[in-house]
Parts: C-alpha cells; sequence; structure tokens
C-alpha cells in the first residue's frame, strides 16, 4: 500500500470525520441559540429568516475556493487532512502555501504524490497545524482582556489614542504580513524566468491579480460589497482556468 492509499484510509476519513461533524454540531448549536436569542430580544422573524437564507447564499461561492484548495492538495496529502484542516480552522491561502514551503523544506521539491513519504507527511501535517494554533492559545488567555478594552474604552485622550493605534496596528501588520507572502512568491516566479525556467507560474500570478484588481474596481465603481464575498474565489477559478490554457503554451 503506497502512502496515497494510506492517507486516503478509512480510518483517517473517519478520524478526520468525527472532528467535522463535532464543529459542524457546534455551529449548529450556535445558530439556533442566536436565533432564539434574537427572538427573545424582540427582532423580526421574518428578518432573521431573511437573513439566514441570504447568508447561506452568499456563502455558497466563496466555499468553492475551500473545495479548490482541498483538491489541490487531495493529490499529494490525501483528502481526509485538506478537508479536515480547511473545514474547521484553516484558511485556503494558508495552508497551501505552508504544505508547499514544508514539502520544499523536507526535500521533496514541492507537494508531490510521487515523492511524498510517510515522514515528509508527517512533517507537513505537523507544521500546517502548529503555524495555526497560536490564535487559539492566544485567545484563551488575552481574548477576554482585549473584548473588554474595545467595549469598554477608556474615557482619556491617552486611552483613545491607544486603541486607537492598537487598532491601526493590527491593519498595518495583516496587510505588512500579506505584502511579503505575495513578494515572496512572485520573487520565487520571476526568478525562475530569470534563470531560464517556466513562465507559466509568473504568468498564472498576473492573470489572478488582475481579475482580483477587476473584482475591486468593480466594487468601487458600482459600490458592490457583496462582490467581496466572491473575489477569492473568483480570481483563482480565473487563474486555473488561464493556467489550463496557458499550460499548452508553456
Amino acid at each position: 500500500m503506497n502512502i496515497l492509499s494510506q492517507l486516503n484510509s478509512p480510518v483517517i476519513y473517519l478520524i478526520c470525520g468525527i472532528i467535522v461533524l463535532f464543529v459542524a454540531l457546534v455551529c449548529v448549536v450556535f445558530a439556533v441559540r442566536a436565533y432564539r436569542a434574537g427572538k427573545a430580544i424582540g427582532m423580526d422573524v421574518t428578518k432573521m429568516k431573511r437573513t439566514i437564507v441570504a447568508s447561506a447564499t452568499f456563502a455558497v461561492l466563496p466555499s468553492v475556493g475551500i473545495l479548490l484548495g482541498v483538491i489541490a492538495l487531495s493529490g499529494s496529502l490525501g483528502t481526509p487532512w485538506p478537508w479536515l484542516r480547511l473545514s474547521v480552522i484553516g484558511a485556503l491561502h494558508y495552508e497551501t502555501q505552508v504544505a508547499e514551503a514544508a514539502a520544499e523544506a523536507v526535500g521533496l521539491g514541492g507537494l508531490s504524490a510521487s515523492l511524498m513519504t510517510a515522514k515528509a507527511f508527517t512533517t507537513i501535517a505537523l507544521l500546517m497545524s502548529v503555524c495555526i494554533m497560536w490564535g487559539m492559545v492566544f485567545c484563551l488567555f488575552s481574548l477576554r482582556k482585549y473584548s473588554a478594552r474595545l467595549n469598554n474604552p477608556k474615557p482619556r485622550a491617552e486611552g483613545k489614542k491607544k486603541g486607537l493605534a492598537l487598532a491601526g496596528f493590527g491593519d498595518v501588520a495583516m496587510t505588512a504580513m500579506f505584502i511579503g507572502l505575495v513578494s515572496a512568491y512572485l520573487g520565487s516566479y520571476v526568478g525562475t524566468l530569470v534563470s531560464g525556467g517556466s513562465w507559466l507560474p509568473l504568468a498564472v500570478a498576473l492573470v489572478g491579480a488582475a481579475a482580483m484588481g477587476l473584482f475591486i474596481l468593480i466594487r468601487e465603481k458600482k459600490d458592490a460589497a457583496w462582490i467581496d464575498s466572491f473575489s477569492v474565489a473568483g480570481s483563482m477559478l480565473i487563474a486555473m482556468t488561464a493556467a489550463i490554457f496557458l499550460g499548452k503554451l508553456a
């Protein structure tokens, strides 16, 4: 039995399925409690039902991006593990990048089913888990205090300045992180092209960036805030389609 067959074994499906089912049940419990709380405080039941339907509808297309991530990772990591990661706490941009980086670090040169070993998968899965767990850990010790500060800001001007500075730093830090990630990947694509390698990765990245730019332009020009829910998945689909057609020319 090869490594991919083991990663797709019924036992792995059962383990991951139990965890996903538990998280799904938690979501249902909170949704029911939120609905009951809304009725208790006198919210319009009709509006709540419309909101639920609208939210479920707008969640369909963004979830396509998650499905694409599962499909992309399942070829080398099996289906249950990516399904678990992207269903519970993982993020599409995070899982694919960390998995790729971990695969290169263990000497695979990238995610590849033919080169995957049990040792390599263990390292990749461990890195994917450890690197994203700190948000939960920090919330255990600091979320209550942070939420209290946001809900009850200090009346003094100094307190207000600190609150604004904290919020501003979070936005800047998140933006800087994504710029760094994008720059690192674009740099590797440019390096591949300059060193005589394929131009396809850079071309696909540019197509994806152009697609996202188009979505942003539509949002600003048409004041269509709803398009934010579809921009990531739409850009991915456009970039993947471009990769298929451009790959025939490479």
